[in-house]
């Protein structure tokens, strides 16, 4: 008696129309992901590759704009670079932006 016909109907989950209420959701997921997510991932692949592949007589920007010549891998976090001639100062590798122009491979005996 309190209950109407309205509320007393039971709608079941394979309802086309509760599935198309979840779509926007799907679709605004999916635009993120190829606009967004994507395209991030492959930049921090391209940075880190580009990072590891440093090595002596490399010119590099650092992030905080300066322009420098790699003079030494240290480690695998750290390079040492030349800012001027006599100048030098040791870099975290993930701080480096750019690579100007990349060197040839200098031999061991050098």
């Amino acid at each position: 008696m309190f209950i109407t016909p309205a509320y007393a109907q039971t709608g079941s989950m394979s309802d086309p129309s509760a599935l198309l209420q979840f779509a926007p959701f799907i679709l605004i997921f999916v635009i993120m992901y190829f606009l967004i997510i994507r395209p991030q991932q492959k930049r921090m692949k391209a940075h880190k590759e580009m990072v590891a592949n440093l090595r002596r007589g490399d010119v590099v920007v650092t992030s905080g704009g300066l322009i420098a010549k790699v003079s030494k891998v240290v480690d695998d976090t750290e390079i040492q670079v030349e800012l001027a001639e006599g100048v030098k100062a040791r870099l975290v590798r993930a701080m480096v932006a750019e690579v100007r122009s990349k060197s040839e491979p200098v031999k061991d005996g050098e």
